[in-house]
């Protein structure tokens, strides 16, 4: 029987668009599905990765100090237990305080009543308009901000502190939380130890003329997300730290649990002392004016420390973005995606910098015009 000379059935259906949209369109489907059944898995990986990617330069460091990568991880493994363990001792103390700060709270609003009853009135005696029902309007504002506050987050920390408390009774949650943190923890031990391996790995997924472009842009995601977030963490880490010791030093109760606020926030630029500043001059309302404006100091000290000297030190070669830009992207993040947009704008807006001066700015269309 004679052999087609022609092409095969395949390749002929394969000529027509529409047979390759619907194959395209099919295949995209199925991955959409795959992934979608996968998607803690990949979080638990994409977390391991980026616990790995954070103390590869630590392990680099060590390599070249003629300590084996494998002796290596078991110092990193070492360092990250010991700061699990005084987190675990901060997070009860830190509970502790918050409990007793959201308790604390509801009393000082009759406080700020009065004091905003004074200054309405000085205010209206000296001619300034529109200012009826300012008092009661601003008092019943914060009244619900605490009461939200308390009716959100106490319970949770007095379950968290209580060993009879549905957390520490649901067995099998803890069992599938631990299970969970285990399995990050052990990827992440297998990725730091073959981190060159398994980075060509993913690598060689990509045809081969893709590579080195996808290689040349990874090092972009690196220095722009990987960069800031160490950054980042460092930033929030000294500010957590000046607070507490700032209040803790004017005598502000529950400092601990404000620093550790203004810490948690400042991941995202600037937060920190905006979010910390509001409970702690609450605190210091009772005892006047000066411990007020001294709480005050504090923390616009912390946040021009921030913005002036720290910032521009560690971030410069990550970031290397102006204030305004900054507010900016934390403000548009926000408003498309919540706090989760804020904490991600920055990274992403700072990627984008550095693709643009990479290809954009070097290109004929930016030299030459389209």
């Amino acid at each position: 029987m004679p052999t087609p000379s022609g092409p095969n059935a395949f390749a002929y259906a394969w000529r027509s668009p529409w047979v390759r949209l619907a194959v395209f369109l099919l295949v995209f489907y199925m991955v959409y599905r795959f992934i979608g059944n996968i998607t803690s898995t990949l979080v638990d990986f994409a977390v391991a990765f980026l616990i790995a990617y954070l103390a590869n330069p630590l392990l680099n460091w060590l390599q070249r100090g003629r300590v084996k990568r494998g002796l290596g991880v078991t110092f990193v493994l070492l360092i990250f237990a010991g700061l699990l363990t005084l987190a675990g001792g901060l997070v009860v103390t830190v509970a502790g305080q918050f409990i007793q700060l959201f308790q604390q709270l509801p009393a000082q609003i009759n406080n700020l009543s009065e004091l905003l009853d004074r200054m309405t009135g000085w205010l209206s005696a000296r001619g300034v308009p529109g200012l009826d029902n300012a008092q009661t309007r601003l008092t019943d504002a914060a009244q619900e901000w605490v009461q939200n506050i308390g009716q959100n987050i106490v319970p949770i920390l007095q379950n968290a502190l209580n060993s009879t408390g549905t957390l520490f009774n649901s067995l099998v949650s803890i069992g599938g939380i631990i299970g969970q943190i285990l399995l990050i923890l052990l990827l992440s031990i297998y990725i730091m130890l073959d981190y060159g391996r398994i980075n060509t790995s993913l690598l060689r997924a990509f045809p081969r003329p893709w590579q080195p472009r996808v290689l040349e842009f990874s090092g972009l995601v690196g220095t722009a997300v990987g960069g800031y977030v160490r950054g980042q963490l460092i930033i929030a880490a000294f500010i957590g730290i000046f607070v507490w010791l700032g209040l803790t030093l004017l005598g502000i109760p529950s400092a601990a649990a404000i620093g550790f606020l203004a810490g948690v926030f400042n991941i995202v630029p600037y937060l920190g002392p905006i979010i910390g500043a509001t409970p702690a001059l609450l605190l210091a309302l009772p005892d006047g004016w000066v411990k007020m404006l001294l709480v005050v100091v504090v923390f616009v000290a912390a946040n021009q420390i921030e913005g002036n000297f720290l910032s521009p030190y560690i971030l410069s070669r990550t970031t290397d973005l102006h204030p305004v830009t900054v507010l900016l992207a934390i403000l548009i993040g926000a408003g498309l995606l919540g706090f989760a947009g804020a904490l991600l704008a920055v990274p992403a807006v700072a990627l984008i910098k550095l693709t643009l001066e990479k290809y954009y700015y070097p290109s004929r269309v930016y030299s030459e015009g389209p």
